[in-house]
C-alpha cells in the first residue's frame, strides 16, 4: 500500500521541480529584458535580442552558482554530521541520533541512510548493555567459587587440621571446581547455539520414550526427596535433534525436582495439538513470583540466588533450553501460582519447516 503513494509523491515532486525550473528561466529572461529596456540603449532588434538572451543566460548561471553553493554547503554539513556520528560509533559511543535539517530538499534521499545509522547505533547500544551485564554476571558467578577454592585451599595448609575437617574442605573444593566446570560448559554450549553453527542432526524420535527416559534418569534425585511423579504421555513421533532435545527435558525436570519440596509432586504430560506436540511439566512448591516470570529465561537470572547457589545452578539452563527450542521452531512458556505450582509448557512442531 505504501509504494503507490510513494510513486505519486515522487511524480508530484518531479512536476513541481520542472515548474520551478521553467519559472526560474522565465524570471531570468524577464529580468534581462527589463534591464536592457531600462538601460535606454536602443540597438537594432537582432542585437537587442542577442544581448537580452546572453544577459538571461548570465543571470541564470549567476543564480545557479549561488543556489548550488548554498545547497553544497548544506550537503557538506549533513555529510559532516554523518561522518561525526559514524566516528563516535566506531569509538564506542552509541548514544548517537542524527537529525536532518528541516525543509531540506534532499532529505528524502538521506532519510533511509540516517534512519539506518540511528537504528544501528540503538542496536549497538543495546548489545553493549547486554555485553556489560554478561561480563558482570560471569564475573560474579566465577568469583564466588574461586573465592571458596582459594579460601579452603589456604586453610588446608594448616597441618593441625583434623582429618574429618580436612576432608570436608576438600569436598567443598571439589564441589566448587565442578560448579566452575559446569558453568564453563554451559557458557560454551550457549555460545555455540547462539552462533547458529551448532551441529543439528534431526531424526525421527518418539517423544514419549525420550521423556520417560529423562524422568527415569533423574530417579535418584526425586526418589531421595520422596516426590511423587505422574507421567501421562501420548505416543508421539517428531523430527528433532535427540541429544539437544534431551538436554531440554533434563534441564526442565531437574529444575522441577530441585524446587519441589520434600514429599511434593511432579507431573509430566505429553499430547498432540494439531501439528504440534505440547509438553507440560508441573511441580508443586513455592512457585515463581509474578514479577520474575518475564525474566525467567534471561541468562544468569535466578529467582532465588541463595537457593539456586545451594543447588549449584548457574542461571543458564533455561536460556539454553529456550535456545534449543527456538532451533526446533518451538517455544517454552512458564505459568506459576505462588505457593501452589509452576508449569513449564513446551510447544513444538512435529515436523521441521520444509519437511513432509
Amino acid at each position: 500500500m505504501k509504494r503507490p503513494s510513494g510513486k505519486i509523491s515522487a511524480r508530484i515532486r518531479g512536476l513541481l521541480g520542472r515548474l520551478a525550473f521553467i519559472t526560474w528561466i522565465t524570471a531570468c529572461w524577464t529580468l534581462a529584458f527589463y534591464l536592457v529596456e531600462l538601460s535606454g540603449w536602443q540597438p537594432v532588434p537582432l542585437i537587442e535580442h542577442l544581448v537580452t538572451t546572453l544577459l538571461g543566460f548570465f543571470l541564470f548561471w549567476l543564480t545557479f552558482l549561488i543556489v548550488a553553493r548554498f545547497v553544497s554547503n548544506r550537503r557538506l554539513e549533513v555529510f559532516q554530521t554523518i561522518h561525526d556520528a559514524l566516528r563516535r560509533i566506531a569509538n564506542g559511543d552509541f548514544k548517537v541520533e542524527i537529525s536532518l535539517p528541516e525543509q531540506w530538499d534532499d532529505s528524502d534521499r538521506f532519510n533511509h541512510l540516517v534512519q539506518g545509522i540511528n537504528d544501528m547505533a540503538a542496536d549497538l547500544g543495546k548489545m553493549e548493555i547486554m555485553r556489560q551485564e554478561f561480563i558482570s554476571n560471569v564475573s560474579h558467578e566465577i568469583q564466588s567459587p574461586l573465592t571458596s577454592i582459594s579460601g579452603f585451599a589456604s586453610a588446608l595448609k594448616d597441618q593441625s587440621l583434623p582429618p574429618a575437617q580436612r576432608k570436608h574442605y576438600l569436598d567443598i573444593i571439589e564441589e566448587e571446581s565442578l560448579r566452575l566446570s559446569r558453568l564453563s560448559e554451559n557458557m560454551l554450549k550457549l555460545a555455540s547455539l547462539d552462533s547458529d553453527q551448532h551441529p543439528f542432526y534431526p531424526e525421527s524420535v518418539r517423544l514419549d520414550r525420550q521423556l520417560r527416559h529423562a524422568v527415569l534418569s533423574l530417579e535418584p534425585l526425586w526418589s531421595h526427596k520422596n516426590q511423587e511423579i505422574s507421567v501421562i504421555l501420548d505416543p508421539l513421533e517428531a523430527e528433532v535433534d535427540d541429544d539437544l532435545l534431551h538436554q531440554v527435558w533434563i534441564n526442565l525436570l531437574h529444575n522441577a525436582v530441585k524446587f519441589t519440596p520434600e514429599g511434593g509432586s511432579i507431573s509430566v504430560k505429553l499430547h498432540r495439538s494439531g501439528e504440534e506436540a505440547v509438553i507440560a511439566i508441573e511441580n508443586s512448591g513455592a512457585g515463581i513470583p509474578e514479577e520474575s516470570l518475564p525474566f525467567l529465561f534471561d541468562r544468569f537470572y535466578k529467582v532465588d540466588r541463595a537457593r539456586t547457589r545451594e543447588g549449584g545452578g548457574s542461571g543458564l539452563g533455561l536460556s539454553i533450553s529456550r535456545k534449543i527450542m527456538q532451533i526446533h521452531g518451538g517455544r517454552i512458556e512458564a505459568i506459576s501460582i505462588a505457593g501452589v505450582s509452576t508449569v513449564m509448557t513446551v510447544t513444538m512442531p512435529l515436523h521441521l519447516a520444509g519437511g513432509e
